[in-house]
């Protein structure tokens, strides 16, 4: 299974990249694929790199729903 999350961009760096903070985790991604990116902007990230732009409110209802998915994990109410 694939997995692409939301992440903010919080530093735009050189060659493409920026640095994206997902849910507390910061992780350098490659952004060259949106060449309009800014700080602040969401973005779906799928290995390494930013597909596409996604708004706030979408970004944050997806990262509550991995943060529930992760209590009920750590609940063993799912594997």
């Amino acid at each position: 299974m694939c997995l692409a999350i939301p992440g903010k961009i919080v530093t735009l760096q050189e060659a493409g990249n920026a640095i994206v903070d997902i849910g507390g985790v910061r992780k350098q991604v490659n952004v060259s694929l949106l060449p309009d990116i800014a700080l602040g902007d969401y973005v779906i990230v799928h290995v390494g790199y930013a597909l596409s732009r996604v708004d706030e409110q979408e970004a944050q209802r997806t990262l509550s729903l991995f943060a529930e998915l992760d209590e009920l994990a750590a609940a063993g109410r799912v594997q």
